[in-house]
């Protein structure tokens, strides 16, 4: 396993997990935005099937300013409640300024030409927030929530939503039906939000998947929604 250490412009330093095409990558970098559990197996392996598809991928750990590096949560009550306590010590500005120090390290790799996000849940908020205020290339939402409101401070003071007219690249956001976060009435602000600011975009929803669809082995894995999604993830990063 690679890790890598990324300086911040607030004097931190984020840590992230690397994994590399074996061959010369892609003109596309991508980020990996991890969930409330930060980056496990799960996270990390999405960094590596992205390396097998022949993209340069990092899978920062943005819990960095508070947590030891290397850890991450399991998906158990108690790794709930730690995962929330992180996130909701997570500001829009650190947020923000990690994502640009990382996107800058890619920007630096040899071949890179374009910068993308793939965000899972809290990690889909972050990576919306950072294609409305950075020039990110391409952006996947995979059930990003609380993007409506003010519930965590990534989305304060105002709504991350609200910030929708600043996205200039694509962005396909991917959702569950059945997703008990993002219910219909979500679902539509968020798909009204990005034809009013004229985003090229793709809002996909899964009959019957709910929240975190994209995990196998987990209660709400849907092998269906998955492929198509990777399907659509692949396709996005590969325009």
């Amino acid at each position: 396993m690679t890790t890598i250490k990324i300086p911040v412009e607030d004097g931190t330093t984020l840590p992230a997990y690397l994994a590399r095409p074996a061959t010369g990558p892609a003109p596309t970098g991508v980020i990996v935005a991890h969930e409330l559990f930060g980056v496990n197996p799960d996270i990390r392996g999405v960094a590596d099937d992205l390396a097998g598809a022949g993209f340069l991928a990092i899978a920062p750990e943005f819990y960095h300013r508070d947590a030891a590096p290397g850890g991450w949560l399991e998906r158990d009550d108690a790794g709930r409640q730690e995962g929330f306590r992180s996130l909701h010590r997570l500001g829009r500005d650190q947020a923000l300024a990690d994502v640009a120090a990382a996107m800058e390290w890619l920007r630096s790799e040899p071949g890179i030409d374009r910068v993308a996000l793939v965000g899972f849940s809290a990690g889909g908020h972050l990576s919306y927030l950072a294609a409305c205020r950075l020039p990110v290339d391409r952006t996947a939402v995979l059930y990003g929530g609380w993007l409506p409101g003010t519930d965590i401070p990534m989305s304060q003071p105002t709504p991350t939503l609200d910030l929708t007219q600043g996205i200039a690249g694509r962005m396909v956001y991917l959702v569950g039906e059945d997703d008990a976060l993002i219910d219909a009435g979500q679902r539509e602000q968020i798909r009204a939000a990005l034809a009013a600011a004229g985003v090229d975009h793709e809002l996909v929803s899964y009959p019957g998947a709910g929240h975190a669809f994209f995990w196998p082995g987990t209660p709400p894995y849907s092998q269906a929604a998955r492929d198509d999604a990777w399907r659509r993830i692949v396709e996005l990063l590969a325009s």
